[in-house]
């Protein structure tokens, strides 16, 4: 007995654990990877992001892991900087690939998506990014699911209250020239003109900080409003200040997403923005603020300030759900077939639906109640609180 005792002290650590723990007490890890920019202007966007995985990572954790199977698995994060363009977002995709990383939230922005997709077909990963590129999904790309719904999901609804507060007319759509404005641009000028309202687009290099050229062109077609689409919030709000002090008076849209705060802060205050309306992906309520709680206590920091960081945190928990109902961490086709098949629901956010085949061929986009925003008069205005849309 004092021999056998001398040898298992002896044994190295990880042979000795192996011997002494059952087999059935072996824990798996999971590892999310996550592809969010987190430099420059839209790093915002990539924080909430980051902060989406962390939290539905450390809920699952504090329950002692996400039961797989007859595995619990601890999950970790891993965030790679996208840094907001495909080569980024391409190279994170490679990095997570190079550590075995197979499940992926994100990227949210159009050049990211286009970069990764191609990185996700080869190694058969699963992805749930967040882009409104026109192409953002397809049966091309059947691992590839949509996290939210771009205008053309929710676009319609809003131009329908701003027609009737504002009785617009014609409308110039703002965006930067490249896909992530050119995209969101050319599918909202669609939703204006099927609500019957005249509509062109305007573009401008991304970058760009003397918008007066700009201004000029929006001043000389005459529109009755301006939507700046999916302008970043300080183009928006230099655009804004500066079309309000050219003596444009008509109301202003954001049909590209959410960022009317920092808009008015750029622009000067809500008197600047007048009259406005714009998306806003997640109505705060008691039980949406319960997720900041909840990041709070778990992961004693506060949470990320933007709005998409609740939507996300619905994405992440659905996509838990699949993975453990699957019964896999390595199979993404299984899990894959598991997300399709489980319902739209999220304990604050509400029920949603599965959407995307009239717009993208496939039914693979989430789309949970979202908001409308008004601005009157320098007031801002309740949410107004808009059932899942359809796609249709």
């Amino acid at each position: 007995m004092r021999f056998r005792k001398a040898k298992l002290f002896h044994l190295p650590l990880a042979i000795l654990a192996a011997t002494i723990i059952p087999a059935k007490a072996a824990e798996c890890e999971l590892k999310l990877g996550v592809v969010a920019v987190l430099s420059g202007p839209a790093a915002q966007w990539g924080i909430a992001l980051r902060g989406s995985a962390e939290l539905a990572a450390a809920e699952a954790n504090a329950e002692g892991g996400l039961k797989v199977g007859a595995d619990n698995c601890r999950i970790s994060v891993v965030t790679v900087d996208s840094k907001y363009t495909a080569e980024g977002a391409a190279a994170a995709a490679n990095n997570l690939v190079s550590q075995g990383i197979k499940i992926i939230l994100g990227p949210i922005g159009s050049p990211e998506l286009t970069g990764l997709k191609p990185i996700a077909v080869r190694n058969e990963l699963l992805v749930v990014a967040s882009s409104y590129a026109k192409n953002a999904i397809g049966p091309q790309w059947p691992l590839v699911f949509h996290g939210g719904p771009g205008p053309s999901g929710w676009a319609d609804p809003i131009i329908k209250v701003a027609k009737q507060k504002f009785t617009i007319r014609s409308v110039v759509v703002v965006a930067p020239n490249d896909q992530g404005g050119t995209d969101i641009a050319s599918v909202v000028v669609d939703a204006y003109s099927k609500n019957g309202i005249k509509a062109r687009e305007e573009y401008y290099q991304r970058g760009t900080t003397n918008f007066a050229p700009l201004v000029t062109r929006i001043l000389n077609a005459q529109p009755d409003a301006v939507d700046l689409a999916s302008s970043p919030a300080g183009d928006a709000g230099i655009i804004v200040k500066q079309l309000r002090q050219a003596g444009f008076t008509g109301p202003i849209g954001r049909l590209g997403g959410p960022g009317t705060d920092e808009i008015a802060r750029v622009a000067g205050g809500y008197d600047v923005l007048k009259n406005f309306y714009w998306y806003e992906p997640v109505l705060i309520d008691d039980k949406v603020r319960k997720i900041a709680d909840d990041y709070r206590r778990l992961l004693n920091a506060s949470p990320p300030e933007n709005n998409l960081f609740f939507q996300w945190v619905a994405v992440a928990r659905i996509l838990t759900k699949a993975i453990a109902r699957a019964g896999t961490i390595e199979d993404t086709k299984k899990i894959a077939d598991a997300l399709r098949a489980l319902p739209v629901e999220d304990e604050a956010l509400g029920k949603g639906l599965w959407i995307g085949q009239e717009f993208f061929g496939i039914n693979q986009e989430l789309s949970f109640p979202f908001g409308i925003g008004l601005i009157l008069d320098g007031k801002v205005q309740a949410l107004q609180r808009h059932d899942a849309a359809t796609g249709k």
